[in-house]
């Protein structure tokens, strides 16, 4: 069995700060990612928010610059997902995808998974002209009509972005407003190739070998329309991937890990960073300063231990 001081799991924005000063502290540190670092922010076409950046950078080159830096500090990252978390004294099991691994304390910063719609055809086309992120797809549907559900940021930057390569796009809202921020809407609102339609949801994906159309239906008199489109975009918002710890640390209601400000959870030894935790606003600015702010405490944490 490998035994380390600190295991971080994931390796987005919070993970790979909290291993960045982890690795500096000189603390014998493992992040476990189970795909490419990086987490979801990899399928950010442009990030325009972050400090530093005048003009803004890609998603996948800011994670890649943030992987260079943790690994010369000396971070070791491994390629495995964790089944299992198991307490067991005053150190914690972990049963990964390669063995088991001795640790005091974990940073659990496995982020969020994009929520499904739910509805007929959904899963029978996902990967067919239905998918979760425009960057990763977006090409495959030039010169093509494509439709994105959803009404928040994420959404109309991907909107926006899927004009470069479709030649029609139709934002799909169930609301008769934009959830989005107002520089954003309004980017969306000039741009001759989209279009929006408001007071509406998705009750079905039709198609064949791939999607042909929507069935809408109007919230406010139930009435259902087809429209046809070659691809489907959803944006709903995200779902916490908590349940590796829903046993282990509390939760809210909507299964978010519950920290206070140093990221601590009910759980000695464990720590919580980035979107998984409840909090107001989830940004890759935020999940810098959880990882970084999670990493110290853990340092704290486990000098305390070294004393008792």
């Amino acid at each position: 069995m490998d035994k380390c001081e600190l295991v971080i799991i994931g390796g987005g924005p919070a993970g790979l700060s909290a291993g960045i000063y982890a690795a500096r502290a000189a603390i014998k540190t493992v992040l476990l990612e189970r795909g490419i670092p990086g987490g979801l922010v990899i399928r950010a076409q442009h990030i325009e928010n972050y400090p530093g950046f005048e003009n803004g950078i890609s998603g996948s080159e800011l994670m890649a610059q943030m992987e260079k830096q943790a690994r010369r500090f000396g971070l070791e990252i491994r390629f495995a997902g964790v089944k299992e978390i198991q307490p067991a004294g005053d150190e914690i099991i972990l049963e990964t995808d390669h063995g088991r691994i001795s640790t005091r304390a974990i940073i659990v910063a496995t982020g969020v998974e994009p929520n499904l719609l739910g509805v007929k055809g959904e899963s029978e086309f996902t990967g067919r002209g239905v998918s979760y992120c425009a960057t990763c797809g977006g090409a495959f549907f030039r010169g093509k009509r494509v439709a994105v559900v959803g009404g928040g940021d994420a959404a109309i930057e991907e909107a926006i972005f899927l004009t470069k390569f479709a030649e029609r796009v139709f934002v799909i809202h169930r609301r008769g407003e934009l959830r989005a921020t107002k520089i954003i809407q309004q980017r969306a609102f000039v741009n001759p190739q989209i279009e929006f339609i408001w007071h509406s949801v998705v009750d079905e994906i039709q198609g064949g070998d791939l999607v042909e159309s929507l069935v809408l239906r109007d919230v406010r008199d139930h009435k259902t329309t087809s429209l046809a489109v070659d691809g489907v975009f959803i944006y709903i918002g995200y779902r916490p991937n908590s349940n590796l710890v829903k046993d282990l640390v509390e939760l809210d209601e909507k299964g978010y890990i519950i920290t206070d400000e140093n990221m601590h959870t009910s759980r000695p030894g464990v720590f919580a960073a980035g979107d998984i935790r409840q909090k107001l606003l989830r940004q890759v600015v935020t999940a810098v300063a959880d990882g970084a702010i999670a990493a110290v405490a853990a340092e704290k944490y486990l000098e305390e231990m070294k004393l008792s």
